[in-house]
């Protein structure tokens, strides 16, 4: 047996963030991770800490992704100190390209749409124009209409990320436990067994931050987490000359290679590839910088999403056993300082605020109207 002051089950960004920053707060920690046979979102993305397009309808969730923006400063500071090893975070603002007016005119009702709802909160944008854009980026092709842009948006590198949270548990005192993947788990109010192959974790805390595997360990502890796979493209090309500052779909690396995508896929567990997605990614983008027709693919990859049905986060206590909760979101990346430094410390005062109850599953399960 090896016991714990918290259990957190899943080892990618989320699990990792939330554990990092228990550690922080100086519990003495397990961090159980499957290891790469699981469905890993964390090899998978552009690394992008991205606000601008979250929280139409939904102020909460605005609020959450800007707070973790303002945080990220600190936190890759922090993981750089501790560690040695850097997130590369970068905050300069990014950009949403629009290929038409038409699309223009409807980014600009979303991202004021925003504005209103934040209220007091102050949602800063900017439009550009066609000439605006292109004294900017005056790589922009001839279909670019315009585009958005806020302060808040930036990056890192989600795979030094990965290592520094695993480094930076390890650096408090927690353990890391590879290829753990879980096979039962007893529960009763503020304590916790969680069986993985011969070994036994017990702690008063428990967390289920494992993204896709969250549905099936949830009501282990008298939760929901009703998550989905989307799949996700990506296309990378071979280093060019510093040519595009971030924008939502396209990612110039430091090294001077480009990241390509943003597609959406409902395919079950398939992480494969799939080229009607790749070409549409390659077209766009094409259209949006037509020197790409030059530039060569290197590599392409596809990887799963983790979406809940409303595509927001989900963050509960259980009601049956305290002491357990779940934690799972598709912007691992973008919330990944306010899972360790605001998040955790909930978990150990162990209460959520009330600010992060219109993320609880009970909407899930609200009755419609006749």
């Amino acid at each position: 047996m090896s016991t714990h002051d918290a259990i957190v089950i899943g080892g990618g960004l989320v699990g990792g963030a939330i554990g990092y920053g228990l550690a922080r707060g100086g519990l003495k920690v397990a961090l159980l991770d499957e290891g790469d046979t699981a469905f890993r979102a964390a090899r998978g993305n552009f690394g992008l800490v991205w606000v601008q397009s979250k929280g139409a309808g939904v102020p909460e969730y605005q609020c959450w992704s800007r707070l973790s923006s303002e945080l990220w400063v600190d936190f890759a500071a922090e993981l750089r100190d501790a560690t040695g090893v850097d997130p590369m975070h970068e905050r300069r603002g990014g950009l949403r390209i629009c290929l038409s007016e038409q699309e223009l005119e409807e980014r600009c009702k979303m991202v004021e749409q925003i504005r209103l709802e934040q209220g007091a909160a102050n949602f800063e944008y900017q439009v550009l124009g066609r000439e605006e854009l292109k004294q900017l980026i005056p790589a922009i092709g001839p279909e670019v209409a315009g585009a958005t842009y806020t302060r808040y948006d930036g990056a890192v590198n989600p795979l030094p990320l990965l290592r520094a949270l695993h480094a930076a548990i390890l650096r408090y005192g927690g353990k890391y436990a590879p290829h753990a993947r879980v096979t039962a788990i007893a529960a009763e109010p503020n304590e916790f067994t969680v069986e993985v192959g011969g070994t036994v974790y017990l702690a008063p805390r428990l967390v289920i931050a494992a993204g896709l595997g969250n549905k099936e360990l949830a009501p282990f502890v008298g939760l929901d987490a009703p998550v989905r796979p989307v799949r996700g493209n990506i296309i990378a090309t071979e280093r060019v000359a510093p040519a595009i500052p971030l924008t939502q779909t396209i990612r110039q690396m430091p090294e001077g290679g480009l990241l390509l995508g943003d597609s959406y896929e409902e395919a079950g567990y398939d992480d494969f590839t799939a080229l009607r997605p790749l070409r549409d990614i390659a077209s766009r983008a094409v259209r949006a910088f037509p020197f790409l027709r030059d530039v060569n693919v290197v590599r392409t990859w596809a990887a799963l999403r983790v979406m809940s049905p409303d595509g927001l986060p989900i963050y509960e206590q259980s009601r049956d056993f305290p002491g357990a909760f779940v934690a799972t979101c598709h912007s691992g990346v973008t919330l990944a300082a306010a899972h360790a430094l605001r998040y955790a410390p909930h978990v150990i005062e162990g209460k959520l605020p009330a600010e992060l109850a219109r993320f609880a599953s009970a909407r899930f399960h609200v009755q419609k109207a006749a």
